[in-house]
């Protein structure tokens, strides 16, 4: 007897509960939610980042980001992981679109993960710049060879581990003909940036570079010839 006067108030409270919830809805209006969250295509969540690479890609060099003594940039936005890497003090794998530029002729790009895993997916550019903007002379991964002569792979490869193949003093890598003296005035009379902003001893820098392209280009002249 004492379980069914349990049993029969348990049921009265739930019908009195219900009851309840009932006439709540027929009397509170319905609302329509403020926003509607976005539904992301899981397919377009997980799709690998592409990096479209075209002469438009490059400009100014002094419209990147300083770092040091060269500047960088992100194709694909992440510049806040490109600086990251680029300031870490104990080296870091740069992430996909970094660009990194120390001449306004030569730069070097990470492509997608993958994309050329001897290089780190770097991918080398030689460029030919002029007040219009950029023309692509020569792009690949271990073939490029820059005025100089020098294979751009082959001189940082030495900065592979644990500089992600980035050269700068202390980084493993031959030292440059040029100094930071001419890649400065290298990078402050860009064509590309409009009116150059030289410093003190730039157009002398300018012109001790000139003469050694002129002396490099002609030795191998000769080469060639004899």
């Amino acid at each position: 007897m004492y379980h069914k006067v349990v049993n029969k108030i348990i049921y009265t409270a739930v019908l009195v509960c219900f009851t309840s919830l009932s006439a709540y809805a027929e009397t509170t209006p319905a609302t329509a939610p403020e926003s509607i969250p976005e539904v992301v295509d899981i397919k377009d969540a997980l799709a690998p980042t592409v990096v479209d690479i075209d002469e438009k890609s490059f400009s100014c060099i002094r419209d990147m980001t300083p770092v040091r003594h060269f500047y960088v940039d992100n194709l694909v936005g992440d510049i806040e992981g490109t600086l990251a890497a680029a300031n870490a003090p104990e080296g870091a794998i740069y992430p996909v679109g970094s660009v990194v530029q120390l001449v306004p002729t030569e730069v070097m790009v990470k492509r997608e993960s993958g994309t050329f895993p001897a290089t780190g997916d770097w991918e080398f550019f030689e460029l030919e710049v002029n007040e219009q903007g950029s023309t692509i002379a020569k792009r690949g991964f271990v073939d490029v060879v820059n005025r100089f002569d020098g294979n751009c792979f082959s001189c940082h490869a030495p900065a592979r581990e644990k500089w992600d193949f980035i050269c700068e003093s202390g980084h493993g890598c031959d030292p440059i003909p040029i100094d930071h003296k001419m890649t400065g005035a290298l990078q402050r009379s860009d064509p590309r940036c409009g009116e150059a902003e030289p410093e003190d001893g730039d157009w002398m820098a300018l012109f001790k570079l000139k003469s050694m392209v002129t002396i490099g280009l002609t030795k191998k002249w000769i080469e060639e010839k004899f």
